[in-house]
Formats: C-alpha cells, sequence, structure tokens
C-alpha cells in the first residue's frame, strides 16, 4: 500500500490537540498545537549531524504542510 507522506490525526482523547503525521523515515508524530514531536523511528548516531539537519527540515515541511492543508479545509467552508 502506498502511503501519503504526511497526515492528519486528530483524537478525542486530546480535543485541543492536532497531529501529522510522517510516514517516511524519520517517521514522527508532531504535535501541532503543542509543537511536540514524538520520533517513531530510532536517528542514527553515526550520521547525527546529518540526520538532525534532514529531520528539523522535514518537521518544519510538515508545519507548512498542515497550514496548506487546514487552509483547503477554510477554503471549501
Amino acid at each position: 500500500m502506498k502511503l501519503p507522506r504526511f497526515l492528519l490525526a486528530d483524537n478525542s482523547k486530546f480535543p485541543d490537540d492536532l497531529f501529522v503525521v510522517h510516514t517516511e523515515y524519520p517517521r514522527f508524530i508532531l504535535n501541532v498545537e503543542e509543537e511536540e514531536v514524538e520520533w517513531l523511528d530510532e536517528l542514527q548516531r553515526d550520521q547525527e549531524e546529518t540526520i538532525a539537519n534532514e529531520a528539523t527540515k522535514v518537521v518544519e515541511e510538515a508545519f507548512r504542510w498542515c497550514d496548506e492543508e487546514l487552509a483547503k479545509y477554510e477554503e471549501e467552508d
């Protein structure tokens, strides 16, 4: 099955939070409201600096993607 790179998620136990799930390496769940990241993959220590830079970029991309998706929902209303 082919998955989208990013998914929006919510949960009734966290009604004030919105999550972005990143499905590619390094996989993570981003709590948009709290601006917190939970990593699902261990980042490789031998490439720590390179991976950290790439991880920062993909988290920033997740925030941008989320903003664009939410704007689409607002346009539909």
